[in-house]
């Protein structure tokens, strides 16, 4: 069998307008924030130990707050990246190249 396309007029005669389209069904998992995370942290005893095993109190003790690793988005230009990167890749492997030879120019031979 061969699906066949309608033609405009056959289409054009049934009735569409009491047919609703059924929404689509989609999960939304809400992320949770740094300040819900902080606040879950102290409150609950729960996190106070991995697996009911590994103590974590002292990891919370110097959990740093949120204001001081919060940092802005900075968007990435990927030419601007490589020449960075590459610039600095060249400038190592010249001073690698550099350590490696004599005061007076010639490579050392072992």
């Amino acid at each position: 069998d061969i699906p066949v396309i309608p033609d405009l007029e056959e289409v054009q005669e049934e009735d569409f307008v009491l047919q609703v389209a059924a929404p689509p069904s989609i999960q939304v998992n809400r992320v949770m924030t740094y300040r819900d995370l902080d606040n879950d942290l102290m409150k609950y005893s729960a996190f106070q130990t991995l697996d009911g095993e590994i103590d974590l109190k002292l990891l919370t003790k110097v959990l740093a707050p949120e204001h001081e690793v919060r940092e802005d988005d900075v968007g990435w230009d990927w030419d601007h990246l490589y020449t960075e990167v590459s610039s600095e890749l060249l400038t190592e492997w010249d001073q690698l190249q550099m350590e490696n030879e004599d005061p007076v120019g010639q490579p050392r031979h072992p």
